[in-house]
């Protein structure tokens, strides 16, 4: 039986834009086991980070309501004390911008090693360095003792990715959110820093939320996948069971959308429209309805529900019954010889 780490119900985190607020995430549940990776994954504005921050309550000016149990304590609206002593220590973060999540004027050994003074006070300097280099060795950088004394200016994009990641796991978190952890790294670097993420789920039994858009991460990475669109998890499934049977309309498109090596094709899927901003989002029926104008609106539900189609594969509103996508569309009236 899985051990349930983290467990989200009907979360929602909204924003204050001029008189009112409006959710960014919006009733979300999830659940994340020990020794699991669950990948969420969606177009840019979709809420991703949004949920990301959220579980680490790193929102200062959202107002958040649901739960958010880490281990059978919620952790919504606990004291800035309390979360604390939880960050950093069981819950890590892997930050998409490395250059920002980094101090500048502070040397690489004294930001890893602050993360262990916060947690474990009665370490020595000693002891302190001597683990901050371990750590360094342990995400593959080189010439570790050299780099303890370097400024983030100083290194690449690979090695400061390399540092945030040696920070989030300095204290051997049970619990490692990673928010496009190879976002602007070249293939070589992401495949290591990928490995790297793999390597540390299976030392430290951790559970791992990975953000990310690109589905060939989720293909090589996730245990289960969560797709979100316009701040509601449209569907969640084994990641095999989702590749093999992706159902929701967006999830299909999404997976449309990538390039295949092995057909030959005219011109690459783009998905229709975009993602609506917080004030334009449509709150009632399916949020991925105008961006399919072709299926009929008696295919969406009014008021969207999350259905149980196979053991643990969820879909959001009854249009995934009814999908086709326009090219398909114009194939089966043609074989039915409609002109």
């Amino acid at each position: 039986m899985a051990e349930k780490l983290l467990e989200i119900k009907n979360l929602k985190t909204s924003f204050r834009i001029k008189d009112d607020y409006f959710a960014a995430v919006d009733d979300v549940s999830l659940n994340v086991n020990k020794n699991e990776v669950l990948a969420i994954v969606g177009e840019s504005g979709c809420g991703k980070s949004a949920l990301a921050f959220s579980i680490m309550g790193l929102h200062t000016r959202a107002k958040m309501e649901g739960d958010i149990l880490y281990k059978g304590e919620n952790i919504v609206g606990i004291s800035p004390s309390k979360l604390n002593k939880l960050r950093g220590k069981h819950m890590g973060m892997i930050f998409q911008d490395p250059l920002t999540a980094l101090n500048p004027l502070m040397i690489i050994g004294d930001q890893i090693g602050e993360a262990l003074l916060l947690h474990n006070k009665e370490m020595s300097k000693t002891q302190r360095k001597e683990k901050v280099i371990d750590l360094l060795n342990k995400v593959g950088i080189p010439r570790p003792e050299y780099v303890y004394e370097q400024f983030p200016h100083e290194l690449s994009g690979g090695m400061r990715q390399r540092v945030v990641i040696a920070t989030a796991i300095a204290n051997e978190p049970e619990l490692l959110i990673a928010d496009e952890p190879t976002t602007a790294l070249d293939v070589t670097i992401q495949s290591q820093i990928l490995d790297l993420i793999k390597d540390l789920k299976d030392d430290m039994n951790s559970g791992i939320v990975l953000i990310t858009h690109d589905l060939g991460v989720v293909a090589e990475m996730a245990d289960r996948v969560a797709v979100m669109y316009a701040g509601e998890i449209v569907e969640i499934a084994e990641v095999t069971e989702l590749f093999e049977e992706p159902l929701h309309p967006y999830t299909r498109s999404l997976f449309n959308s990538v390039p295949n090596a092995s057909e030959e094709q005219d011109r690459l899927h783009v998905i229709q429209g975009i993602v609506p901003s917080l004030q334009n989002l449509p709150r009632t029926g399916c949020r991925f309805a105008p961006r399919i104008p072709w299926i009929d609106e008696s295919a969406h539900e009014a008021h969207p529900e999350l259905h149980e189609v196979k053991p643990g594969h969820f879909v959001r509103c009854t249009c995934y019954k009814h999908f086709r996508f326009p090219e398909e569309v114009g194939k089966e009236e043609e074989h039915h010889g409609v002109s």
